[in-house]
C-alpha cells in the first residue's frame, strides 16, 4: 500500500468514526439540547441529521459506490460548514464556530486522497 492510500484510509477512518459517533449520539438523544434547544432546529431535524451522518459514514468506509461517496462528501461538507454558520448565528464563541474545521479538514483530505477507482470521474 502506498502513502496516498494509507493517508486516504487514515483520514477516512478517523472522519467516519467521528461523524458516525456523532450520528449515533444524535439518534440516542444526546445532542437534542445542543441542536434543537441551543441552535433552534426542530426536534425532527436532530434525528434526520443523525440518520444521514450514520449512513454517510458507512458510505465513505465501504470501498464501493463512487456516486454515493460523492453525495456523502458533499452532504458532510454542507453539514460541517452549516454547523459553523449556525454556531455563529446564535452568537457562540470562536471555539464553537471553528470546531467543525477539524472534521472538515479530515473530510477534504479524504476526498483529495481517494483512489481513482472511487472517483466518479474515473473513466469519464
Amino acid at each position: 500500500m502506498d502513502g496516498k492510500t494509507i493517508g486516504y484510509w487514515v483520514t477516512t477512518g478517523l472522519f467516519s468514526l467521528m461523524l458516525g459517533a456523532s450520528g449515533a449520539a444524535y439518534l440516542a438523544g444526546a445532542m437534542t439540547e445542543a441542536v434543537s434547544g441551543h441552535l433552534g432546529y426542530p426536534l425532527h431535524f436532530v434525528y434526520l441529521l443523525g440518520t444521514w451522518k450514520l449512513l454517510g459514514a458507512i458510505a465513505l468506509i465501504v470501498p464501493l459506490w463512487p456516486r454515493v461517496k460523492e453525495w456523502a462528501y458533499a452532504g458532510f461538507f454542507f453539514n460541517l460548514t452549516g454547523a459553523a454558520i449556525a454556531h455563529a448565528g446564535v452568537g457562540d464563541g470562536i471555539g464553537e464556530i471553528m470546531a467543525p474545521a477539524v472534521p472538515l479538514g479530515l473530510l477534504l483530505a479524504s476526498y483529495l486522497l481517494r483512489p481513482d477507482r472511487l472517483s466518479v470521474t474515473a473513466g469519464s
